[in-house]
């Protein structure tokens, strides 16, 4: 099993940054894909950011593209997202989730189902 802790949000004006972590428990960090999804009031789930086990692969929502970075420690059992240019858009709840395989399709990664664990949510609030 896999708990997955994110920490890192808060409040921040339009345009500013955030880096948002998210520490895995367990020692087969390492060979879990790794994906950031949000949830904005009102609305669905939404993918952000994935990245596979090796670090070699990324994957980005396009309204996130060129603004968030997706990357990971595997010695500190962490994944982060690094936020920037941060719009009011963007506030939500933001969640990581491991996936042990994508399966399902190219895009698998994209999809909430495809995942194993979630973490708790921290919230994200981009003020304009």
């Amino acid at each position: 099993q896999v708990q997955l802790v994110e920490s890192g949000g808060g409040l921040v004006q339009a345009g500013g940054s955030l880096r948002l972590s998210c520490a895995a428990s367990g020692r087969t960090f390492s060979r879990y894909n790794m994906g950031w999804f949000r949830r904005a009031p009102g609305k669905e789930r939404e993918f952000v950011a994935a990245i596979r086990w090796s670090g070699g692969n990324t994957y980005y929502a396009d309204s996130v593209k060129g603004r968030f970075t997706i990357s990971r420690d595997n010695a500190k059992n962490t994944v982060y997202l690094q936020m920037s240019s941060l719009k009011p858009e963007d506030t939500a709840v933001y969640y990581c989730a491991s996936a042990q395989t994508y399966t399902g399709g190219s895009y698998a990664y994209t999809l909430p189902s495809a995942y194993d664990y979630w973490g708790q949510g921290t919230q994200v609030t981009v003020s304009s």
